[in-house]
């Protein structure tokens, strides 16, 4: 409790200094112009003179009117109600409060429990909540009016459920204005536990009539993702007002696949002929944009222009994220550029959308004289490494330090992932290592980091170390489990353990797990264990078809490919590009030419999927196997910016197998001047004229080898041979006539005597057929 505090002349000159800068002063004479000429007015007429200026938002008025109380000496026309009133005229400013604080106790009407609960109200909204809270650890009775404007203070939610549990534990009954204060700390899982027990209690009460009270739980409901339940105390509700429908309709549209419901609901609201508010209007664009429903936005749009609204900066923010959904960029900068008093949002929603642009829109933003926000850097960061700039990022990374939000984790996060992709992981690790507390969001940067850039080790070391801090989620799975899929060096073993972290925690069934356990079995050979995983996932969705297609191409169970992909578009599951090119590639494969041009054609007519480099070399490559080299040259002039290597190299290939020695001339030459140092070419041609018999020009093209310094690679295969334990990430990997293996005479037996094993199952086979035969 504060006792000594500066004299009433510091409110005599604040309360002058304010007065000044009010434009509507000249107002006074109809508030206390009555107490000017007779100072013996009652209290109650002071108070009602008060809270009539409070009424008109005048509060330096109802200052002026206590102080001028003061000034005459009539103290005794002051009650603690005056007291409250004047309290509430602070508007939260805490040095004028705290005199008023001083006043009370100097005059005794702190013993009033109204005047208490308006001090800790200003204080609140000062931001001083431990004053507030010493103030009222001071009442010696305090009601519920004290316990509820203490409880509105908490900032963390944690917190405000203890207040409210002892609250109760003390024996005071909740009323409906505790009831919404507890509702509104509801947000998260444990926080819908509590706001569950408390929609019990309310019904208990009989406090759910109170339309209000029914707004807090739709809200509640709504913020904790469970619309049912939203919907369910909607329906309930006796009376609906403005602000149950904008509650429901915002949940709806935050819910991102609720965006039909949202729309109902606003038309719900247009056939009663509800008064619209901006809240309504931000609802239903957000939903369009959700549900990509740009002619229904647009009308929308014409609706908010025509009541007025369109000029309203949280209006028009949504409208630009709308427009921006629907790929309507341009519409979306026109929206911007109406906005009179932009505020961060829109500029960082602007920025977001801008790839091109976003850097000079971030200058002109500061320009503008608005100060950035974690946000706006998380997108400017997204923007800048998408085109790759990375100079541009170093910038961005500069302002970051010196304006202090690199100390905002989703920013640190984002620069994490901006170096990643510029293939600078020094960078990235950098940044992490700088971070002063990691969450897995921050692990999971720098381990997709790693997996991308083909650090597939490190990615999995990482892995390990983020195990010691924090729990993994479904992310941290798909990129480490990517990383075991790709190395052939790293124990499959680890990949294992991982589905048994996968099952203890639940996560088998999340689509991105599922699917990255199927591929991560497919790649290293284990298709019974993709089968398994994909017979337990519940809902079949392109990437869990996509993945077991691929699974079986890999292991030439080209029947099996052709069988998932009827079966997939039998089930109504579109197949998208990455499909068609998994089994195009199993075509290619099986020799099935005219299944794969009709593949092919469907893809590009029936499914309107433009066809990618990757499509194209799939079919090169089908048709080279098939020894149509002509039209498989036709293919590779068609392809979207030339022909890369691999291409060239499979049709140089194709020329190889079918003796197209003029053809595997030209793509030689063309793959020589491309890459000059990569064996491949060389080998493939010096093979083509070995098995021509022409052997002075092998000799030149080895020779040609030697003096450019173009050495071939050796192939490398590898083996598990132990325990995957946490010190033994490497499988052995070994070359031809390879001895380099402490066991490698045993190695060579054991490979002898399986080779022989071979020999005579295959002498068994061939026996059985004669018999047969016979």
């Amino acid at each position: 409790m504060i006792s000594r505090l500066p004299p009433f002349k510091f409110l005599n000159r604040i309360a002058q200094q304010r007065s000044i800068k009010f434009k509507n002063f000249h107002s006074s004479r109809h508030v206390h112009q009555p107490l000017d000429e007779s100072p013996h007015r009652t209290i109650s007429f002071l108070n009602q003179s008060m809270l009539t200026a409070l009424r008109r938002n005048l509060s330096l008025e109802a200052l002026h009117l206590f102080r001028k109380q003061l000034q005459w000496g009539f103290a005794g026309n002051i009650d603690q109600v005056t007291v409250a009133i004047v309290l509430k005229a602070c508007c939260g400013d805490s040095k004028l409060g705290c005199q008023i604080h001083a006043f009370a106790i100097s005059s005794g009407f702190i013993c009033h429990v109204t005047v208490p609960n308006s001090l800790m109200n200003m204080y609140c909204k000062a931001g001083l909540f431990d004053r507030a809270l010493a103030v009222f650890e001071n009442l010696n009775n305090p009601d519920v009016v004290s316990w509820n404007t203490v409880l509105s203070g908490f900032k963390r939610s944690d917190d405000a459920f203890k207040f409210a549990c002892r609250m109760n534990f003390t024996g005071v009954a909740f009323d409906a204005v505790t009831c919404t204060t507890v509702l509104s700390f509801c947000s998260d899982r444990e926080g819908f536990i509590i706001g569950f027990q408390m929609h019990s209690r309310i019904l208990k009460c009989g406090l759910d009539c109170e339309v209000f009270v029914g707004n807090a739980l739709i809200s509640m409901y709504s913020r904790c993702c469970r619309l049912l339940e939203a919907r369910r105390v909607f329906d309930e509700l006796r009376s609906k007002d403005l602000v149950s429908l904008n509650a429901m309709l915002s949940g709806y549209a935050q819910e991102g696949d609720s965006g039909l419901e949202a729309i109902l609901v606003f038309l719900e609201m247009l056939r009663e002929g509800m008064k619209l508010d901006h809240v309504s209007c931000t609802g239903a664009i957000s939903a369009c944009g959700h549900e990509k429903e740009l002619e229904l936005g647009r009308q929308i749009h014409s609706l908010v222009v025509k009541i007025g609204y369109d000029t309203h900066v949280k209006v028009c923010n949504v409208l630009i994220s709308t427009y921006s959904k629907c790929e309507e960029i341009k519409d979306a900068k026109l929206v911007f550029e109406s906005i009179t008093d932009r505020n961060v949002v829109s500029w960082t929603t602007m920025i977001s959308i801008s790839e091109e642009d976003a850097t000079s829109l971030f200058n002109e933003m500061r320009r503008d004289g608005i100060y950035p926000n974690d946000v706006t850097f998380v997108g400017l960061i997204h923007d800048i490494s998408m085109k790759n700039p990375v100079e541009e990022g170093q910038t961005i990374h500069g302002v970051c330090i010196k304006t202090s939000f690199l100390s905002e984790l989703n920013v640190s996060n984002s620069l994490i992932t901006m170096y990643a992709k510029f293939e600078s992981m020094m960078d990235s690790m950098k940044v992490f290592e700088e971070l002063k507390y990691r969450e897995i969001i921050s692990w999971n940067s720098l381990i997709s980091g790693y997996d991308q850039n083909g650090l597939w080790q490190e990615a999995l070391q990482t892995f390990l170390l983020a195990l010691m801090e924090c729990q993994p989620n479904e992310f941290t799975f798909g990129s480490v489990l990517s990383s075991i899929a790709s190395a052939e060096a790293i124990s499959m073993r680890h990949g294992q353990r991982c589905h048994s972290h996968i099952l203890k925690l639940g996560l088998n069934t999340n689509p991105i797990v599922s699917s990255a356990l199927l591929d991560m079995y497919a790649k290293r050979g284990s298709i019974g264990e993709s089968l398994g995983v994909f017979s337990e996932t519940p809902v079949k969705n392109q990437v869990a078809w996509t993945a077991i297609i691929s699974a079986h191409a890999r292991h030439g169970d080209y029947e099996a490919v052709m069988n998932s992909f009827k079966e997939m578009e039998g089930g109504g599951t579109k197949p998208d590009s990455i499909t068609f090119l998994v089994v195009l590639t199993a075509c290619g494969r099986k020799g099935m030419v005219d299944t794969g041009y009709h593949l092919f054609n469907s893809m590009v007519k029936d499914h309107l999927i433009e066809p990618s480099p990757e499509h194209y070399s799939s079919m090169v490559d089908m048709l080279g196997r098939a020894g149509r080299l002509k039209e498989a040259e036709e293919f590779v002039g068609q392809i979207p910016g030339g022909a890369g290597l691999s291409v060239l190299q499979s049709l140089l290939g194709a020329c190889r197998i079918h003796g197209n020695v003029d053809m595997a001339k030209r793509l030689a030459a063309a793959l020589i001047e491309m890459e000059p140092m990569e064996s491949g070419s060389y080998v493939l041609m010096s093979n083509l004229y070995a098995e021509k018999g022409e052997w002075e020009k092998v000799a030149k093209i080895r020779k040609g080898m030697r003096e450019r310094g173009v050495r071939k690679e050796i192939g490398f295969s590898w083996v598990d041979a132990g325990d995957a334990d946490d010190d033994s990430m490497r499988l052995h990997g070994f070359s031809s006539d390879d001895k380099s293996h402490p066991k490698a005479l045993e190695i060579y037996r054991m490979a002898v005597s399986l080779g022989l094993e071979m020999k005579f199952l295959e002498e068994e086979r061939r026996r059985e057929k004669v018999f047969a035969a016979l």
